[in-house]
């Protein structure tokens, strides 16, 4: 079992131990802690719900920590900066939908769900300065990301000196077994394990899983980077992210999303690059929606890239929803009236780079004045998107 639980992850702290535990057939106490700072769980996050998962089919309790209060905080982790401070309703919110998320992956039934302002709520600020007394400054800045920031006078504040204790308080409070994590968690994970000796019990076994590279196949995925693909992504935009990446990302897609064993990657790339991308895609897809769906996307591909035709279906405007009063109907402010575009700014970008036509033919303009017509107008924006105005 244990060869199968190692299987794609980065380290593993504690294995003698672990090992131990696996054999007295006693279902383990499985930590994996989510901040829900943004309201989409990412590909990012698979990585680690994918482990999270196997230790469920292996029969052990899968604990997960919807981290509401250290969301407060905000984790410093791979940070060259302090994280923006979020409202507990926007918190709520994002919360919400993580879980959402989270069960088309693990499954609901066996998965135990824990807020950490259960816990922390109740703490007095007495009980927080013990916590403190656990840890030093000198072991805080052992720390990659905060001895970098040190180093160039970037602000560290106090608080988030605490979010490693706060995390580590979370398998204190549980008597977690094992936590899960990415690599750049764990310092984090470690904190918890000191906190479960200090208090005379069984310390961790820490599991870190290795970050996923985003669409850029250079940085890790994240929404910062605008290089990500989440859970919540339109079936016709995940399928179309996918195949955006590079060859040499794409086998990595592979191992860490899909868990396809090595000797399957080697075969697969007897293939052509192409296919076997449209089917890591499809597989991607079917994972979060119907196989029909995932099906149709790939028909929808070939049909707009191969055959250089028409999506079948694409949104469908008309001019009384888009043209703006006492203005002129310029090209910019129609793309940006249909909600499709992140910003103009990002609008700006696609037209600079080439990625506008209308009707067929590159726009290269933002100020172009688009003239209302009697017959259907047809708009295509990078690669993935498509709207017509009637």
């Amino acid at each position: 079992m244990i060869e199968a639980l190692l299987k794609n992850t980065d380290t593993l702290i504690g294995q003698d131990s672990l090992e131990i535990k696996l054999k007295n057939s006693k279902p383990l106490k499985i930590k994996l802690g989510v901040d829900p700072t943004r309201p989409d769980l990412t590909f990012g996050h698979l990585v680690v719900f994918n482990k999270l998962r196997q230790f469920q089919e292996f029969g052990h309790e899968a604990n997960l920590i919807i981290g509401d209060f250290t969301t407060l905080i905000g984790d410093p982790s791979g940070r060259s900066s302090t994280r923006p401070v979020l409202t507990k309703e926007t918190i709520k919110r994002n919360a919400d939908t993580y879980l959402e998320q989270a069960f088309k992956i693990l499954d609901k039934g066996k998965t135990k769900v824990h807020y950490n302002s259960e816990w922390f709520d109740s703490l007095q600020f007495e009980d927080c300065l013990k916590l403190a007394r656990k840890m030093t400054v000198a072991r805080m800045l052992e720390r990659d990301d905060f001895s970098k920031r040190f180093a160039s006078n970037a602000p560290i504040s106090i608080i988030e000196f605490l979010y490693p204790l706060i995390q580590g308080y979370d398998s204190l409070v549980l008597d977690a077994d094992v936590e899960i994590g990415g690599t750049d968690q764990l310092f984090n994970m470690l904190v918890g394990r000191a906190l479960q000796k200090d208090a005379g019990k069984t310390e961790q076994a820490v599991i870190t899983m290795p970050l996923l590279v985003g669409l850029d196949g250079i940085k890790k995925m994240s929404k910062s980077m605008d290089n990500y693909i989440a859970f919540t992504d339109s079936p016709r935009d995940m399928f179309g992210k996918v195949m955006s990446i590079d060859d040499e990302t794409m086998w990595i897609y592979y191992k860490l999303l899909l868990e396809y064993e090595d000797a399957s990657i080697n075969s697969l790339k007897a293939n052509h690059p192409m296919q076997t991308k449209k089917s890591l895609a499809k597989i991607l897809v079917s994972r979060f929606y119907a196989d029909e769906i995932a099906e149709n996307e790939l028909i929808q591909f070939e049909q707009v890239f191969s055959k250089n035709k028409l999506p079948d279906s694409m949104p469908d405007f008309n001019w009384s929803n888009l043209s703006e009063q006492d203005s002129q109907d310029l090209l910019i402010n129609v793309m940006h009236a249909t909600n499709l575009f992140e910003s103009k700014g990002a609008i700006r970008r696609l037209i600079a780079q080439g990625g506008v036509k209308l009707d067929g033919e590159k726009v290269c303009d933002p100020q172009k004045i688009i003239s209302q017509s009697d017959k259907e107008q047809i708009f295509q924006a990078g690669k993935r998107i498509f709207f017509k105005i009637n």
